[in-house]
């Protein structure tokens, strides 16, 4: 599996909006590629803006072209999107998954 990394900030009235866009708009753009596995927006409140951090997962780095072009080491943001952060990495970073323990239930503390 391979996982792009990608970091975007706002402003925290733009902070809601932008969330939307991402589940309204990108994330459905992206379940049309073949061999996109999912993905993942996080989103952390900081003093004066918000940070977003998006992951999304492919089964190959052919999957990651079909999605992001040849250039995928590069972030293209539709306008929309770009009026709604204050900056962002120009780059993504691109991972293979090594180990995957998958997902558990969290424990119960007594």
């Amino acid at each position: 599996m391979i996982t792009r990394l990608w970091r975007g900030y706002t402003t925290p009235e733009n902070a809601d909006a932008y969330e939307k866009y991402v589940r309204l708009e990108i994330f459905p753009q992206l379940r049309s590629v073949r061999g996109f596995l999912g993905g993942n927006l996080l989103r952390r409140n900081l003093f004066q803006e918000v940070e977003f951090v998006a992951l999304t997962h492919f089964d190959s780095l052919e999957s990651v072209r079909a999605a992001a072009g040849e250039e995928f080491g590069y972030i293209i943001i539709p306008e929309v999107g770009r009026k709604l952060l204050s900056r962002f990495d120009q780059r993504v970073a691109i991972y293979e998954m090594v180990v995957d323990e998958g997902r558990t239930e969290p424990s119960s503390f007594s």
